[in-house]
């Protein structure tokens, strides 16, 4: 955990909020959820000021999907690469064994319950300065020009302009209630016969998460 500390360049006072931040809930009752549920909250509003700062003269549509293009859980879950999570995280047996230490949802919820441990064991000041440190490149690199499209858009396009038949979804599970269900979506391309699975913790997340594979396997092959 002091790895991950130094990579955050943040030092918790209360080591227990991070170690609580990293567990999974295949641990049981005691897990990062609420804090996931803090951390989304506060990470919407860090970028959502700094959009607001930086972009004086863009309407609030385009700031609308410049947010959520930086707090998607593709994004998040590429933090969690950098931030080493995988070697940190403390799951259940069960996502043990089926690898769910490299699981980006995993990985990506585990990001905002860090963010939420950070607030709780500091100030708005502080999780406002490590959140924008991690996004400052991100923020740099943004081109005003990118339509910023979502996966699911994407994909439709990419298939409409070669006459293909357009990707069949379809919610194969839900486990779990209310705020802590997890949703299992599949999505079939039947010009191409491939498929994938994807779960998250809204319908829309899977879905985009399987317009997002797909997408990257059609370039892949091209």
């Amino acid at each position: 955990m002091e790895k991950l500390q130094q990579k955050l360049n943040y030092q918790f006072k209360d080591l227990s909020l991070l170690e609580l931040a990293l567990t999974h809930r295949s641990m049981g009752r005691k897990n990062n959820e609420r804090l996931e549920f803090l951390g989304d909250s506060i990470l919407g509003l860090v970028i959502s000021r700094e959009l607001y700062k930086r972009f004086t003269q863009i309407e609030e549509g385009k700031l609308s999907r410049l947010r959520s293009h930086l707090v998607r859980g593709q994004t998040l879950a590429k933090f969690g690469l950098s931030l080493e999570l995988a070697d940190v995280l403390i799951l259940g047996s069960g996502e043990l064994k089926s690898g769910g230490y490299r699981r980006e949802s995993i990985q990506a919820d585990a990001v905002e319950a860090i963010f939420g441990a950070i607030l709780l064991d500091s100030d708005l000041e502080t999780i406002n300065t490590v959140i924008l440190d991690l996004y400052q490149e991100r923020l740099n690199a943004i081109d005003l020009n990118d339509s910023l499209k979502d996966p699911k858009t994407q994909l439709q396009e990419y298939l409409q302009k070669r006459n293909n038949t357009l990707p069949k979804y379809e919610l194969t599970k839900t486990v779990g209630k209310d705020h802590n269900a997890v949703f299992t979506v599949n999505c079939f391309l039947q010009d191409q016969n491939i498929q994938t699975s994807q779960n998250a913790k809204s319908l829309k997340r899977a879905e985009q998460s399987c317009a997002q594979v797909l997408l990257a396997k059609l370039k892949e092959s091209k």
